[in-house]
């Protein structure tokens, strides 16, 4: 199954795919907007403002797993974000990201591009995947490694 075909909900709850960034470089991320590393919401969303019309799909996975730090959903969550982050790129509806009920996308994601030393397993909220145009995992980012150290690696892709 390609990445594209795994079934997934919009931020309003409706069953969509991926196939809308079909043929563009995404940067994947699981997101919470009550973490501390939320102010990375601010450098996801430059990256998108800048690098959209190249062919860059910035896109938000929310999850409450970790320190129960996305407590919104839905259209209460994309206004937060974009009211206190300036947020416009898609926020999907939340999803687990590890453990027994991990969203298959994000099984696909950590079996194709572990983290250090090989684990699978997503440690923290914004930890980031980048994709090629292809829809081929190139990279996986921890959480510390902020938006801006990754324009680099999305711009060789473009």
């Amino acid at each position: 199954m390609s990445l594209y075909d795994i079934p997934v909900k919009s931020g309003k709850g409706e069953e969509t795919t991926l196939a809308e960034h079909q043929g563009k470089v995404m940067l994947i991320v699981n997101t919470a907007s009550k973490c501390g590393f939320a102010p990375q919401f601010g450098g996801l969303q430059k990256l998108h403002e800048t690098y959209a019309d190249q062919g860059l799909a910035v896109v938000g996975f929310p999850s409450n797993q970790f320190a129960n730090q996305e407590p919104l959903e839905g259209d209460s969550l994309a206004q937060h974000c974009q009211i206190n982050h300036g947020v416009t790129f898609p926020l999907y509806a939340k999803i687990d990201v590890k453990g027994d009920g991990m969203h298959p996308l994000y099984r696909h994601l950590t079996r194709t591009a572990p983290g250090f030393l090989g684990l699978k397993n997503i440690k923290w909220n914004f930890t980031k995947f980048l994709v090629d145009r292809n829809g081929k995992v190139v990279k996986r980012f921890a959480p510390t490694v902020t938006p801006e150290r990754i324009e680099e690696h999305i711009r060789k892709l473009l």
